[in-house]
Order: C-alpha cells, then structure tokens, then sequence
C-alpha cells in the first residue's frame, strides 16, 4: 500500500470546542478552548468514522511537460492544391467548397490553345511514323529483290527511329500539359487528385490562369482535402530539445474549444533549428473526425517529458481557497487528544497535468497531508 493510502482516517462532523475544566473543585464554570486561526481540531470519538485520510509529503517521480504553441495544418499525404497545367481560360466550375469529391471527380473545364497544339502535334508525329513505317517497309522489299542500296535501307530504319522519338515526346507533352485531367479537343477538364472534401475555390468562370509550367508561380485554382486526420506543427526551443523525442505524448487545446482537449503522439522533430526563432519544429497527427480542428487554427500545446524528481502530492491534496491555493498538515495533538489540522498555503507547478502535483512552497519533506477531505476541514475555519 502506498504512503497515499494508508494514512489515518479522521472524521468532520464540525468544529469542536474544548472544554476545559479548571478548578472543578471550587465550584467555577468550564472554560471552553478554541483552535488558533487557521486550525481545525478533531475529537478521537470522530477518528472513528473518519472521511479524512492523511500521507507524507515525499519526493515523488512526476511527469514533466513543456509548453509552446503551435498550429493545425493539412495532413500533407490527405491535400491537393490543383493548378492548371497549361495557360487557357475557365469555361465551367464543376465543385464547390464543402462538396465531397472522390478521386478523379471533375472541378473544373478550361479552354486551352496550347493544349489544342499539342494535341496536333502528337497527331502529326504520328502521321509522320505511319510514312516513315511504310518506307522503311518498302526499302526492306526492294533490297531483298536487290532493287535498292543497302544504305536506303539503314537510312529508311534511321528514319523510323527519328520518327519514333517524336511521337513519344509529342505524347509525352501533352501527358504533361493535361496532367490528371481529360481533353475534348482544346477543352481540358481539371479534376481532383485525391479524395476528400473542396476546401477552397479560387478561380470563377471567365478567368485566364496560367499554366503550371509557363513560369513563376501558377494560381492555385482548388483545395482538396481530407480533415479526418489533420498536422500539428509546433516550435520547441533550443533548451528544451534534449527532452522532446519521437513517441512522446502531447496534449493540445484551441481558443474555439478551451474545454476540449486532443491527445496525440510526437511523428517528427527537425533536424536543424531556424536561424532567427533558434527553434525546431515538430509534427503531430491528430485524429479529427468531426473535423472541429481547422487548417491555420492556433494551438496551446503541452509535450509530456521525462519524469523529475519532486516533492508532490496528490493533486487532491491541493484546496483552491478564495485566491490561494492551501493544503492541510496534521500538526500533531491538543493536550486533550484532539488532532490539529493547520491550512497551509503552498505553491505548486500549475502546468502539471498528473495525479502527482509538484509543491513548490509551503511544504516540507516528510510533513502529514491532507489528501483527501481537505475541503471539509476548510468548511470548519
């Protein structure tokens, strides 16, 4: 059994005064002794029945924590922000924000010149292998009927290759022009990468955008999304790396929901500090599935560290009274054999999130605590 739970059990049934019989024997009325301020004193015949349990005050291992803030972001692997891969104008939007899309489904249609372009391209290559494929053929017939230079034939079979090569970099321009979407002539339809939600759209009907490989920055045209499962980023200090590793617990709570609390594990800490915060970032994953948590909400974040050494009591042991936070130590016995409880005013490390409660001031090593009924002995004072 711990130190915890095997103090004694003392009763509250009220305040008691003690009476005093002095000079009995000459007939004068008992005097009644009353408890100093900030005492309470209990009878034996209340240690009965008592609802009072006491321990010692030790030095405990207590779970340390740092804190920092930090922000929501997209899960990186669960966000899609579709760009146009080549220049054209937008002639339909197809999604909305807040639609469900699956992968594959349709955003957008734009009319795209060089889309077009690149489609005759591949048409004309094409044409042009279908010839070179027939005179190599011809060329072949006629040396076997030794009609023809044998360096007819090598130049006809360099001529297929070339022709060859064109096809296969004409197609492959236009894969990249298209990128995941569909062309009907020079009208190429944008669709979604990956499965989720349309965050944000940011283009309207009528608008040119620039093609994703034109140069500079192209216009990102649709968000999409899943906040099953959002990031956490946060900045730890330098100081604090030495404590902060993968696998370790965290805590977080947002100003939209200061009574929620989500629970998550350390992914990723950063290798390298920036140069002007002096800090490296970590990453979460959090479980979202009512999707409360944002992209770019801010976030107070609590890292579990490793255990200290401290003296600490149970977090039960600690009693708010007004604007001070006090404790009660039996402080021995009256010369009646009442127990004396004294509240004790005590500092404590208010960012512990344990059962065990770091006492900076107030108490010391090996004193008899409260902790249990310490709000019934302030009701008596």
């Amino acid at each position: 059994m711990t130190a915890w739970a095997s103090g004694s059990r003392l009763a509250t049934c009220g305040l008691l005064s003690l009476v005093v019989a002095c000079g009995s024997a000459h007939g004068q009325q008992p005097v009644r002794a009353q408890p100093p301020p900030g005492e309470a004193w209990l009878s034996p015949s209340q240690l009965e029945s008592s609802q009072i349990t006491v321990a010692s005050a030790d030095e405990r291992d207590v779970a340390a924590e740092i804190t920092t803030t930090g922000r929501i972001a997209f899960d990186d692997l669960r966000v899609a922000h579709v760009v146009a891969p080549v220049a054209g104008r937008v002639v339909r939007i197809l999604a909305e924000p807040g639609a469900r899309v699956r992968a594959g489904a349709p955003l957008a249609v734009l009319d795209a010149p060089d889309l077009g372009g690149a489609i005759a391209d591949v048409r004309k290559a094409e044409a042009d292998l279908t010839a070179a494929k027939h005179e190599l053929r011809r060329q072949r017939e006629l040396v076997e009927a030794q009609a023809a230079a044998r360096r007819d034939l090598e130049q006809a079979e360099d001529n297929e290759r070339k022709a060859q090569a064109e096809v296969d970099r004409a197609r492959a321009r236009v894969r990249l022009l298209h990128g995941d979407g569909a062309t009907q002539g020079e009208q190429l339809t944008l669709r979604s990468p990956v499965a989720g939600e349309v965050i944000a759209r940011n283009v309207n009907p009528g608008a040119d955008v620039q093609g994703q490989y034109a140069g500079g920055t192209p216009q990102e045209l649709f968000t999409v999304g899943s906040l099953d499962r959002v990031w956490l980023t946060a900045d730890v200090y330098e100081l604090d790396l030495g404590r902060v590793h993968p696998g370790a617990a965290l805590s977080i709570t947002v100003p939209a929901f200061p009574h929620r609390v989500w629970e998550a594990r350390v992914e990723w800490v950063s290798g390298a500090l920036g140069p002007q915060t002096r800090t490296a970032r970590l990453r979460a994953t959090i479980d979202n599935g009512d999707h409360a948590l944002r992209p770019e909400m801010y976030a107070q974040v609590k890292v579990q560290t490793d255990q200290k050494r401290a003296l600490a009591v149970p977090r039960s042991a600690v009693v708010r009274a007004g604007e001070e936070l006090v404790t009660f130590v039996q402080v021995g016995h009256t010369e009646n054999g009442l127990a004396r409880f004294a509240r004790r005013p005590v500092r404590i490390d208010e960012d512990a999130t344990g059962e065990l409660v770091p006492v900076l001031a107030g108490l010391n090593r090996g004193e008899l605590v409260v902790v249990a009924g310490g709000i019934q002995l302030l009701g008596l004072l």
